[in-house]
């Protein structure tokens, strides 16, 4: 990576990513941040630094296809029902979502997640698992738990806590779990990748004992800033590119305000929802502000390129060069410090009423 995302302020930068000590009890969470706008940092300057897969042992019905991955411009992508995911698996990639999760960590006050799901769960289900990084860690913060994460790609490590264990899914099929429900099913950063959230909801009610909590952490997509600052900004238009050109794949990317309802519709009861806001750049003044801004600053060093490539050069018609163009200009938008983006990021929980 070419620019930093190290906050000015030493005690802003942010640290290595590492489990949650928070312990098995879960509170009501109460509002993480004021409704007053980011303050803007006016000290802060420009850095320069750089940052820096194992495939898990699966279940018998692991084919070679799985493995089969497609590689293009310089990029793989997922084997296992193939196009079905438009971004790739690579160990870029991989990195990337590990810095989400430290993101997301950092978002919550070091929360996982915000449901009461109580101290012993038993049957856990991490739906999109990705790198894997949450359903591990909540493996070592609840032992008792048999944690399954579900993906469409093997790029989970293989050394794991041994109540853990990755499976190959598309979760977008209809689910087979009702004869051996779960106690808590979390999802978390669908979007740009789901079809129809309303339907994988009601499929996670189905499989959710009575009482058990479903929790799903999603984004609007939607670059915004509350001075004004990213209007008519090269960010903005890149957003808007992305948005529409998955949108025009049937892809939802905007799923966070619209949980909420889906959870009351699948039949979930005591439906909670939370907006958190995730600043793009270390030009908050906050330091927690700053330090999830450093976070994603971090992440869209590949994150631009990797949300862009296969979707614009796949169905739109560009080139290869075309698209790194596109991602370094908005890549220069985004370490503009004059230019503050924020977004918007939505945990919402709900329980399966008893029997």
């Amino acid at each position: 990576m070419a620019e930093s995302a190290k906050a000015p302020e030493q005690e802003a930068q942010p640290q290595a990513a590492q489990s949650t000590d928070a312990g098995p009890q879960q509170s009501q969470p109460q509002p993480i941040v004021p409704d007053q706008n980011i303050e803007v940092d006016a000290r802060v300057t420009d850095n320069d630094s750089s940052y820096g897969q194992d495939l898990s042992t699966y279940t018998a019905s692991l084919t070679s296809s799985v493995l089969d991955y497609r590689k293009e411009n310089g990029r793989t992508y997922h084997g296992y029902r193939d196009g079905n995911y438009l971004l790739p698996n690579d160990e870029t990639e991989l990195d990337r979502l590990d810095m989400m999760h430290e993101m997301f960590l950092t978002s919550m006050d070091r929360k996982p997640f915000f449901a009461p799901i109580g101290p012993s769960p038993q049957r856990v289900h991490d739906v999109g698992t990705g790198s894997g990084m949450w359903a591990i860690q909540f493996a070592e913060q609840y032992p008792s738990a048999e944690v399954i994460g579900s993906d469409l790609s093997p790029s989970q490590p293989s050394m794991v806590p041994p109540n853990v264990r990755f499976i190959i899914d598309d979760v977008e099929d209809d689910w087979v779990d009702e004869d051996d429900p779960y106690d808590f099913i979390h999802s978390r950063f669908l979007s740009f990748s789901i079809k129809d959230f309303p339907k994988l909801i009601k499929e996670c009610y189905k499989c959710t004992k009575p009482g058990g909590w479903v929790e799903f952490q999603d984004f609007d997509a939607t670059c915004r800033s509350e001075d004004g600052t990213t209007v008519g900004a090269a960010i903005e238009d890149y957003y808007r590119l992305i948005i529409d050109g998955f949108e025009s794949q049937g892809y939802d990317t905007r799923p966070g305000p619209k949980l909420e309802g889906w959870f009351r519709d699948a039949g979930f009861v005591d439906v909670k929802a939370e907006k958190i806001r995730l600043p793009l750049g270390t030009w908050p003044k906050d330091k927690r502000f700053k330090t999830i801004g450093a976070w994603n600053l971090m992440q869209v060093e590949s994150g631009f390129e990797a949300a862009a490539m296969a979707l614009l050069t796949r169905f739109h018609g560009w080139s290869t060069d075309e698209v790194k163009i596109l991602a370094a200009r908005t890549l220069k938008d985004a370490r503009d410090r004059s230019i503050h983006p924020v977004f918007h990021f939505w945990v919402v929980y709900g329980r399966k009423p008893e029997a």
